[in-house]
Order: structure tokens, then sequence, then C-alpha cells
């Protein structure tokens, strides 16, 4: 019996190399296309136009704390083949319900603004209005969600507007030729540490429902154990590479064009960035780059939303797509009705960098529980870093959220 015990772990991960390539590959693009989203267009223009070459220091900094993160997240939840809330529960009952219900929020929030980009990467591209093109963005959305394979649709869209947007963006960028030796020298040596912009990129990337995007993808797809540990890493740590090719993309192609004294307009920055750097096919580059950003993460935000309260009840499970579908129709409601999606933005930008300790926090006490995680040990230097993350991000999270709020109602 002893020889039967060692082969058929065997025979399983042979038979599978290509598909967990494959899923690999979907949940670092679910992750990365989540995180890059409206509010990381416009985040990273923002605060580039301000910080000008220092922002690099801002971006090396987020993408560490990124990487702590994330790989911290998607080890535990793949050791222990649970979703963060169930996690959560086990270490204090009762906390998985309050981490789901601001996770819930917080993916509903950046959900209008999500919205709310499409229909304005829309209108770039076609002139169409916001609102229409917000409805059109929307069923788009929905029908990914009413295929059979659900899951596989997802992976693929989220790969191809990955690629798009992450070839648009290299291209804007090498038309502003910006000063990359400077931009390289202030990465290491700022003029000027912003922790609002750590935290807002932080929270951005990594916050709130993003955290758990990839991990609770290959949780989905039967992704988990000790053994799918190397592939669980590969995955954290691409989705964050993708992500930081985009933003480094983004903030040299803004550079390139502060760098040059050109004036960009408060209303709408990435735009204006897209246009000056290549005048009217600039302006449909970004309503391209835009629409995708903004798809990607309606996709993404509903997505793992919904997989925070699916575990909840049998009903919720089996129904988790009309969920996901409601979740995208409430979002679009919302920002027809309420609009003003780049303060909401702003605030769940904080508020996401406010979540992600909390849940870190819990994830890293799962570790070393063996209820929760048998006889895994988790390595000392990810508990470390780990721990590091939570501090940081708790102690930069509540100034930013209290510099933030008052801002909303301005």
């Amino acid at each position: 019996m002893e020889p039967k015990k060692k082969i058929t772990p065997k025979k399983e991960l042979s038979a599978a190399p290509k598909v967990n390539w494959s899923l690999m590959l979907g949940a670092a693009f679910l992750m990365a296309t989540s995180a890059i989203g409206p509010g990381f267009l416009t985040q990273t223009t923002v605060f580039t136009q301000k910080l000008a070459a220092s922002f690099g220091f801002v971006i090396l900094i987020s993408i560490i704390l990124d990487i702590f993160a994330q790989t911290n997240v998607w080890r535990i939840i793949a050791v222990s083949g649970k979703r963060g809330q169930d996690i959560a529960n086990m270490v204090l009952p009762g906390l998985g319900y309050v981490l789901a219900a601001l996770i819930v929020i917080g993916g509903l929030a950046f959900n209008i603004g999500n919205i709310a980009g499409a229909g304005l990467g829309l209108n770039a591209i076609t002139g169409i209005s916001p609102i229409v093109g917000a409805a059109i963005s929307a069923i788009i959305a929905v029908l990914i969600f009413v295929v059979k394979e659900a899951g596989k649709a997802m992976d693929k869209f989220t790969q191809i507007a990955g690629f798009v947007m992450i070839g648009l963006m290299i291209y804007v960028a090498f038309t502003t030729s910006p000063p990359v030796g400077e931009a390289v020298v202030k990465t290491f040596a700022p003029d000027k540490i912003d922790f609002v912009a750590i935290v807002t990129l932080v929270g951005g990337t990594v916050g709130g429902y993003i955290t758990f995007a990839g991990g609770h993808r290959l949780l989905d797809a039967g992704v988990k154990g000790v053994d799918a540990l190397p592939q669980v890493t590969k995955s954290s740590i691409t989705g964050i590479l993708i992500t930081s090719v985009m933003r480094i993309a983004l903030f040299l192609a803004v550079l390139g064009v502060v760098a040059k004294g050109l004036p960009i307009d408060a209303g709408n920055p990435p735009a204006s960035v897209f246009q000056l750097a290549a005048g009217n096919i600039g302006y449909k580059i970004f309503g391209i780059v835009m629409w995708s950003a903004a798809i990607t993460s309606v996709v993404g935000a509903a997505y793992t939303s919904v997989s925070f309260i699916r575990t909840f009840s049998q009903k919720l499970d089996k129904n988790a797509n009309w969920i996901i579908i409601g979740f995208i129709i409430i979002s679009t409601v919302c920002f027809v009705l309420i609009g003003k999606p780049v303060k909401v933005l702003l605030l769940v930008g904080a508020l996401n960098g406010l979540i992600l300790p909390i849940a870190l926090g819990t994830l890293l006490i799962a570790a070393y529980k063996k209820s929760i995680v048998g006889d895994y040990k988790h390595p000392l230097w990810l508990t470390i870093s780990g721990i590091f993350v939570v501090v940081v991000m708790a102690l930069m999270g509540g100034y930013t959220l209290v510099d933030q709020i008052p801002q909303l109602f301005k």
C-alpha cells in the first residue's frame, strides 16, 4: 500500500502542469487588473504631478510592501484551503463577518468609481455619454458571469485587457521622452517622502478586496495545499510585477509631460497626459486604457467581494454568479444616482489601506494555528515582513483616513 500512496500525488501534479500555469496567470492578472482601475490611473498621475521624479521612491516602497502582503495572504489561504473570511472566523468568531462587511462596502464603493471610469473610457473612444458608456460596460461585465465557464471567461478577459493596457501604456511612456536618469536617482534618493501617497498606492494595489482576489480565484480552481505553494508564490509576485510595470510606465509618461512644463488638466489628469503625449490618438489610447482598466476592475471587485459572503450559506454559494451580477447592477445604479467617483475613490483608497493591516494581521495569527494550517511552518522572514506591513499600514492608514475624510465634504 505504501508505494500507491506516493504515486497518487505525483500523477496529479504531473497531469496538470498546463492547467496550473493557466490558472496561475489568470489569478495574477485578476489581481493586477483589479488593482489597475480608474483610481490607479488618476492617483498615479496626480502624485507624479505633485512629487515629480521623487514619486519613483513611493512606487519602490509600495512594490516592496505589496510583495510582502500578497505573498503572506496567498500562501496562508492556499495552505489552509479556506477563504479569508472563514480563516478570520476561526481566529476570532465573528471577525470574518466584520472583514466581509468591510470588503463588500469597500468593493461596492470602488465599483462605483470603476463603472464611472468605464463610462469615461467609452466616452473618450466613441463620444457617447459617460452614463450610456457605463451602462454598456455593465452589460459586458454581466455577460462574463452569465456564461457557463464564468471563471475561465474572466481569466481570459482580464489577461487580454491586461496585455492591451500594458502595451499601450509603454508606447505612451516612450512618446513623452521622460528623464529616466533623474527618475532612477530620485527613486533611491527622493527630495520628499509622501506618506499619504504610499498608503494610497498600497491601499489601491493590495488593499481591501484586491489582497484576496487572486488567492480566492486559485482556491475556487482547486489550487491549494503545501504542494501548490511554489505556484501560489509565483502567481502572487507575477500579479504585483504586472501592476508595477503599468505603474512605472504611467509614472514615466506623466513625468515626461511634467518635465516639459506642459499644463495638465485638473478635471481629468490621465486623459490630459495622454493627449499632451500623442495628440488626438493619445486621447483615444487613453479611452482604451481607461475602459480596459475600469471594466476589469468592475469584474475583479464584484467577483472578490461576493467571494467574501458566499461561504456563509449554501444558498449564497449556489447563486454566487447571480449575486455578482446584482453587485455590478447596484454599482451602476449608484453611479448614475450619486456620482462624485473621484472623491469616493480617494476615501475608499484610504479605507482599503486600513483594511489591509486588519486582514493581514488576522492571517498571520492564523499561520500559527494548527487547527487552520495543520503542520505547515510559515517562513520567519514572511512573518517579520508581514508584521512590518501591518504596523506601517495601520499607522499610515489611520493618518491618511483622518486626512482624507474632510476632503470628501468639501
